[in-house]
């Protein structure tokens, strides 16, 4: 990039970021590769000395003999191992540095733009609905779902000229929608994507040199194409005019470097799967590591991100053993760049481009009771359809008389659960986006919901017995700690949408690699975990759905007392001040009900619906405006979707059912989408 420092700001405002060490040397980036190869030396040792006396090290370079099993393990799974490592962690460096430079946007990487999430998606459809597809190539498949996402992240920040947060962000919600579709097609079809659920962590585990020989062809190609075309990358890092100015095709040369990039990186998914955040972290550091010029980028990047991936795959190995796997690579990356993902945020300058927020023209309802009353009617019509009507073995029916008491007795307590959880996030959100006066606040874009899922589970692997009121402390307290790590950070940017945006989904997506080092340890715990993550309500009983309904009762009589807190908060803290409001505890406490009405929403539903962000601005476009208004219509509206999502999820494909938490996800999905498109 031309000057990075246009696009990072703060405290390193003023002064080159990153430092220059030296005007003909990155040495810090040199320094870094020096060290992170020496530490995945001495690994790479320690584990081949496990497997493998020093004596007959040199005995598995060539084909080993066959009767001695050391040497076949070594020379068919070990050192194409590590091959691979390498190889997949340059690739990646490299499509990093390229996505920064043809986007101007130093955050850009295979995760943050959704390339990775839309080749791994792609793959999973095409092993179940056209396995025929795959005969072509693998990574014509996983090409095509990579240039589709990176088409839509495009489509979606064009309208703000491809700006850097702009871009990331869509690329944040494509790879959350993308994921969604995932888990939805994990969940109908385990059977047949459980081994692809667990390779597309980012497994690097080999049997034999088959992917290494044919991984390096192919980004060998890439990495030449785009090295010749260093020079027209160079000049895509100047403003457009500049550029324009000098001869250069800028539309040319940056599909052509997209292009290059999303080969490389859909090369690395069709063989290995999801790496996460070595890219970002690759370019990142080689550019803070003094290589200032997009030549030395380039070639550091690459070299970064193949000690950083090696390291980090010998790390997993030094774990688990050589030979085993029970940490998928991937996994254990993503937990180390989503933390880079948070440090970097407080860096990047939002003053540019997150213009404070204008009101929109919405229309006012002048008898909000009309409003209200209809979507109150709307509901219980659609709770009556969901207890009485339903497919059977001959087709669609009512359930009346001694018909519905069979079903009455499993239905009732799905309907009441997701009718409640509904109600609930839809609360926690209107009060999110009161409180920051922020229209994309909800608790699952901020992480909130992720972080109670996060408690949840850590709850349900380390208690003995874990009952409901366990999970639910331990949920409450894992959404608080994230709503104020999220606050913590947005703070400094009073609150701005993207910056909140960007720290919820960053803090998602570290949560989500967690979790996913959790189920793939093999416990037997781990397929019923990922139907409670993916919002399934066919587990509720009757007693979880009337502890539900309780806990949401006693939070909907306690929402009267901060009614008038919320009508105040939108109009800024000096308003709320001059009025004799005790600003901080005001915070503290709607802080606390956001925390607790998640927890328990999300003990039902998931930690991913949307239903947070959708049902306040139904309320509000359907003329809702005021507080308390807003908030009974938001409650209503996320009770009818969820019923709604759990009717439809229990009879579109019967006998099978979709989880209740993924048909929310898949309408709400486009919902940010639209309301990204429209920022």
């Amino acid at each position: 990039m031309a000057d990075d420092t246009a696009a990072l700001g703060g405290r390193h405002a003023g002064r080159a970021w990153p430092p220059r060490l030296s005007a003909r040397l990155p040495l810090g980036a040199i320094l870094l590769c020096v060290v992170l190869s020496a530490a995945a030396i001495a690994a790479t040792l320690s584990n081949l000395a496990v497997q493998l006396p020093p004596a007959l090290w040199l005995d598995a370079l060539g084909p080993p003999d066959v009767a001695d099993m050391r040497l076949v393990l070594v020379h068919y799974a070990f050192l194409p191992r590590l091959a691979v490592s390498l190889l997949c962690g340059a690739a990646l460096g490299l499509a990093g540095a390229v996505l920064q430079q043809v986007l101007r946007n130093p955050l850009a990487s295979p995760e943050t733009v959704g390339v990775s999430a839309g080749a791994h998606l792609a793959l999973a459809l095409a092993t179940l609905a056209a396995p025929s597809l795959l005969a072509f190539g693998r990574e014509w498949v996983a090409l095509a779902g990579a240039f589709v996402a990176i088409v839509a992240v495009v489509a979606l920040s064009w309208h703000k000229r491809l700006s850097p947060l702009s871009v990331v962000l869509a690329g944040l919600v494509v790879s959350l929608y993308a994921g969604a579709i995932g888990a939805a097609l994990i969940v109908l079809r385990h059977e047949w994507l459980a081994s692809l659920f667990i390779w597309g962590a980012g497994s690097l585990g080999q049997q034999d040199w088959t992917t290494t020989l044919w991984l390096l062809p192919r980004l060998a190609a890439a990495a030449v194409a785009i090295g010749l075309m260093v020079r027209p990358l160079t000049l895509l890092g100047l403003e457009d005019e500049g550029a324009r100015s000098l001869g250069l095709p800028l539309g040319v040369y940056r599909v052509a470097g997209l292009g290059a990039a999303v080969a490389l990186i859909a090369f690395v998914v069709a063989a290995v799967g999801v790496i996460g955040f070595v890219g970002l972290a690759a370019a990142t550091l080689a550019r803070i590591g003094g290589a200032r010029r997009l030549g030395q980028r380039l070639l550091m990047a690459p070299l970064v991100g193949a000690v950083l991936l090696w390291a980090a795959d010998q790390a997993v190995q030094l774990a688990t053993g050589p030979q085993g796997d029970l940490l998928p690579t991937g996994a254990i990356t993503a937990l180390l760049g989503a933390p880079l993902l948070l440090w970097l945020l407080p860096r990047l300058a939002l003053a540019s481009e997150a213009p404070a927020l204008t009101a929109e023209h919405l229309p006012r309802s002048h008898r909000p009771g009309l409003v209200l009353a209809a979507l109150g009617l709307s509901l219980v019509v659609l709770v009556g359809l969901a207890l009485l009507l339903g497919p059977g073995p001959h087709g669609w029916s009512f359930a009346v008389g001694d018909q519905l008491q069979p079903l009455l007795s499993w239905r009732w307590p799905r309907v009441t659960a997701a009718l409640a959880a509904g109600a609930m996030l839809a609360l926690a959100g209107l009060m999110m986006q009161r409180l920051t006066g922020n229209p994309m606040a909800s608790p699952e874009v901020l992480g909130i919901s992720a972080g109670a899922a996060l408690g949840m589970v850590l709850a349900l692997f380390l208690a003995s017995d874990p009952g409901h009121p366990v999970q639910t402390a331990a949920a409450t307290a894992g959404a608080f700690a994230t709503l104020l790590v999220t606050l913590t950070l947005g703070r400094r940017a009073a609150y701005a949408p993207e910056r909140l945006l960007l720290a919820g989904v960053a803090l998602t997506a570290l949560f989500d690699a967690l979790i996913l080092v959790l189920t793939a340890t093999g416990d037997p715990r781990a397929m019923l975990l990922l139907n409670w993550l993916t919002g399934s309500t066919y587990g509720v009983d009757v007693g979880s759905a009337l502890l539900t309904t309780a806990i949401a009762l006693c939070l909907f009589l306690l929402t009267p007392a901060f009614i008038r807190w919320l009508d105040m908060l939108p109009l800024g803290a000096p308003a709320v001040q001059s009025l004799g409001i005790d600003l901080r505890k005001t915070r503290l406490l709607v802080l606390l009900m956001v925390a607790v009405l998640t927890a328990a929403s999300t003990l039902i539903v998931g930690p991913l619906t949307f239903i947070g962000l959708m049902a306040p601005h139904l309320a509000r476009r359907l003329g809702l405006a005021r507080a308390l208004p807003q908030a009974l219509g938001a409650v209503l509206a996320g009770a009818l979707i969820m019923v709604a999502a759990d009717w439809i999820g229990r009879t579109a494909i019967f006998p099978r059912q979709i989880p209740a938490g993924l048909v929310a996800t898949l309408i709400g999905g486009p919902v940010l989408m639209w309301l990204l498109r429209r920022r």
